[in-house]
């Protein structure tokens, strides 16, 4: 197998929404849109699958040497060595690299988040910055198009949030700021036991409308000269907006579920958003 079927299969056996949003890109982009993800999830599943915070660590600590070998060495694994060709291709800074694994090591750090500040900076890291890193894979001609970067980023990141409110709590982690679970008189011992409430109704749509307007404020950003390449940020929103949607509709029953959208619906939302251009 070579690293960018690794990576291709990587992606594909995910099922994640970004690899409907990158199936029409012309070849030399989606091996590097697809080298990207494939890194992301490797460093995300060193987190999500090692019960052992200092073996984490010590796994984060190589995958940060791999990134370094990357830029003028021989990386040893298939993800970073598919990477290798897409940092030259498109001249990807290590230094947002780097800050992906610096959100991974949050996780480590600590399972919960005063308020939306603190809350945002693990966002930048963790997607603001793949979101920067795509923009530059895609291209752009207006500067403006990285604040659309930024922010789509942030509004992915804050749905996946919303998401696996009880898949992260089962692992012992809450997302939503502390202050906001205050206002609207949620414990962290309700998320935690899936206590399921109309206060945590109204925290939940707070959530949404939140990671709604991040979506807007995206899109509002996007300069129309630059809308047809950064079409694949659009696929992408256009069903992560459709999931939200569904969240809303079943009552916010994050807690106990986890929804999702079906393969073939998502494909079409992609083919549609990709055809409107």
């Amino acid at each position: 197998m070579t690293p960018d079927e690794y990576c291709q299969e990587k992606a594909a056996r995910s099922g994640s929404s970004f690899y409907y949003s990158f199936l029409f890109l012309p070849p030399s982009q989606r091996r590097a849109i697809t080298a990207l993800y494939a890194f992301c999830r490797e460093v995300d599943d060193v987190v999500d699958e090692c019960q052992d915070v200092q073996i984490a660590a010590t796994k984060l600590a190589w995958w940060r040497q791999e990134l370094s070998s990357v830029y003028g060495g021989k990386p040893q694994h298939p993800a970073t060595q598919a990477l290798q060709a897409a940092c030259a291709e498109f001249n990807l800074p290590e230094e947002q690299l780097q800050e992906i694994i610096d959100g991974m090591e949050m996780d480590l750090q600590q399972s919960r988040y005063l308020d939306f500040k603190v809350l945002s900076l693990y966002c930048y890291r963790v997607a603001s910055v793949v979101g920067l890193l795509a923009a530059e894979i895609f291209g752009y001609q207006d500067r403006k198009t990285q604040k659309y970067a930024h922010d789509l980023g942030l509004a992915f990141q804050l749905t996946n949030i919303i998401r696996d409110v009880g898949e992260d709590a089962r692992m012992g982690r809450i997302y939503l700021p502390i202050d906001e679970l205050q206002r609207f008189d949620v414990t962290a011992a309700d998320i935690l036991n899936a206590r399921h409430s109309d206060n945590f109704e109204r925290l939940m749509a707070f959530q949404v409308e939140r990671a709604e307007s991040y979506y807007a404020q995206a899109i509002d950003a996007l300069p129309a000269s630059d809308r047809r390449t950064q079409r694949p940020g659009l696929v992408m929103a256009a069903i992560y907006r459709t999931l939200l949607d569904e969240i809303k509709r079943d009552g916010y029953q994050v807690l106990s579920q986890r929804t999702s959208l079906t393969p073939i619906r998502k494909l079409w939302i992609a083919w549609r958003t990709w055809a409107r251009g």
